[in-house]
C-alpha cells in the first residue's frame, strides 16, 4: 500500500488525510506552522462558513471550468455537509445559502479534523515547512528537521494569500520543479482600493448598498451588502463579493439606498433640502457638499454613486489567491500530467470562488477528487 505525503496541513491537505486514512493508507501531515488549519479557523469572519447550497461551477474561476464542474457533480455542498456531520458536527444554510456549524465557530470545525486525524493515527508533523521535492522511483521530501520518504505526494500548501498563516506562495515553487508553469497570480476576496476623491471624508462609515461592477460602461457583477469606506477604498461584505470580478479601471456604482425608487427620494429631498433620517448622516454632509445644493444631483449621487477601482490590497489582505498550478496539466483527480503520483489539492490550483463558502468548497472538492485516485 502507498505511503502518502500531503504538504500542507489546511483544509484540503486535512480532508485529503481523514479520506486516505479512512481507507487504510499510511498517510503523513507535514504543515510548515505550528498548528494545523489556521486559516480555516479564520474563515467566515471566524464563525466557519464551510460551504454553500446554492453551488454552481459558474461560481468559479479557471482555465478549464468543465473540470471543475465535474468535480462539484462527484463532490459538492451536498457531500461536504454529509463528511463534516461524519466528524460529528451540525450544519446548517442561512438565508443567502451560507452553511455553517450551528456553533458558528471556525476553531471548532478545526477542532473536529483535528480529532478525527488523530483517532485515525495519522502522523501529523507540525514546523515542518517542505523546502525540496525530488523524485528518484520515490519522492524524496526534505523539510525542517529531517528528511522522508513517499510513494505519492499531495501538494496542498496553499496559495500566496493571507501569508500571515503560512502561504506565502513558496509552495509554487515545489511544482515547477517537475516541470509546472503557473497561471498568474492576484489576491482575491480582498479589499479595493479606489480614487481618493471618490472616498475623501468617508472612512468609517458603512452602509448597506447595491453594488454594480462596471468596465467600459457594461454590467459586470451585482450584488447587494455591506459596504465600508477605508481611507483608501471599499471593503465590507459587498465588496469582498464584487472583488472576483472587479479589475483596476472598473466602475464602482453604488446604491445607497436600495429599497428606496429615486422619485421618492427626490420628494424626500425636496421637503427639507438635504438627506437628514434618509441615510447616514456623516455620507450625507459629504453628498450634500458634493451636490452642490442641487437636489436632483443629490438624488442622483445616493442612488448611483461612482468609485473608481484603483487596485486592491494586495496578497496580505486578501482570503483567496487567483491564478496557480493550470488545471490543464492535471488530470481528472488532479494528479500531476508531469509526474505521477504528484496531485494537487485546494488554493494552489487555478481554481477560486466567489465569496460565500465556495474556496472551502473547493478544498473538499479537490482533495475529495485526489482521494479517489490514489489506488
Amino acid at each position: 500500500m502507498k505511503n502518502i505525503a500531503i504538504i500542507g496541513g489546511g483544509a484540503a491537505g486535512m480532508v485529503c488525510a481523514v479520506l486516505l486514512a479512512r481507507r487504510g493508507f499510511p498517510v503523513t501531515v507535514l504543515e510548515r506552522g505550528a498548528r494545523l488549519g489556521r486559516k480555516l479557523s479564520a474563515t467566515g469572519n471566524g464563525q466557519g462558513n464551510v460551504t454553500n447550497v446554492r453551488m454552481s461551477a459558474d461560481r468559479y474561476f479557471s482555465d478549464e471550468p468543465q473540470k471543475v464542474a465535474r468535480a462539484l457533480g462527484k463532490f459538492g455542498a451536498e457531500e461536504f455537509i454529509s463528511f463534516l456531520e461524519s466528524l460529528g458536527g451540525i450544519f446548517l444554510p442561512d438565508e443567502r445559502g451560507r452553511v455553517y456549524p450551528c456553533g458558528r465557530q471556525a476553531s471548532a470545525v478545526t477542532d473536529l479534523f483535528r480529532f478525527e486525524l488523530e483517532r485515525l493515527g495519522v502522523d501529523v508533523r507540525l514546523d515542518a515547512h517542505v523546502t525540496g521535492l525530488a523524485y528518484d522511483g520515490a519522492f524524496t521530501l526534505t523539510f525542517a528537521g529531517g528528511h522522508m520518504r513517499a510513494d505519492a505526494v499531495v501538494l496542498a500548501a496553499g496559495g500566496k494569500a493571507a501569508e500571515n498563516f503560512g502561504t506565502d506562495g513558496a509552495a509554487y515553487a515545489l511544482a515547477k520543479a517537475f516541470g509546472h508553469t503557473l497561471v498568474p497570480l492576484s489576491p482575491r476576496l480582498v479589499q479595493l482600493r479606489c480614487a481618493v476623491e471618490g472616498v475623501r471624508g468617508l472612512k468609517g462609515i458603512r452602509t448597506e448598498a447595491e453594488l454594480c461592477v462596471r468596465r467600459k460602461e457594461k454590467e459586470v457583477f451585482r450584488c447587494r451588502g455591506d459596504v465600508l469606506f477605508t481611507d483608501c477604498g471599499v471593503s465590507g461584505d459587498a465588496v469582498f463579493r464584487a472583488s472576483s470580478y472587479a479589475e483596476t479601471g472598473d466602475e464602482l456604482l453604488l446604491d445607497l439606498l436600495p429599497d428606496v425608487e429615486e422619485d421618492r427620494l427626490r420628494a424626500a429631498i425636496g421637503r427639507k433640502g438635504g438627506l437628514l433620517c434618509i441615510v447616514n448622516n456623516g455620507l450625507g454632509r459629504v453628498l450634500e457638499k458634493r451636490a452642490g445644493g442641487n437636489a436632483e444631483r443629490l438624488a442622483a449621487l445616493v442612488k448611483r454613486y461612482p468609485l473608481t477601482v484603483t487596485g486592491t490590497l494586495g496578497f496580505p489582505r486578501a482570503q483567496v489567491t487567483r491564478g496557480g498550478i493550470p488545471l490543464s496539466e492535471t488530470d481528472e483527480h488532479f494528479m500531476s500530467l508531469k509526474r505521477s503520483n504528484l496531485y494537487f489539492a485546494g488554493e494552489i490550483l487555478n481554481a477560486d470562488g466567489e465569496c460565500g463558502g465556495y474556496n472551502l468548497q473547493w478544498a473538499f472538492t479537490s482533495a475529495s477528487c485526489v482521494a479517489e485516485g490514489i489506488v
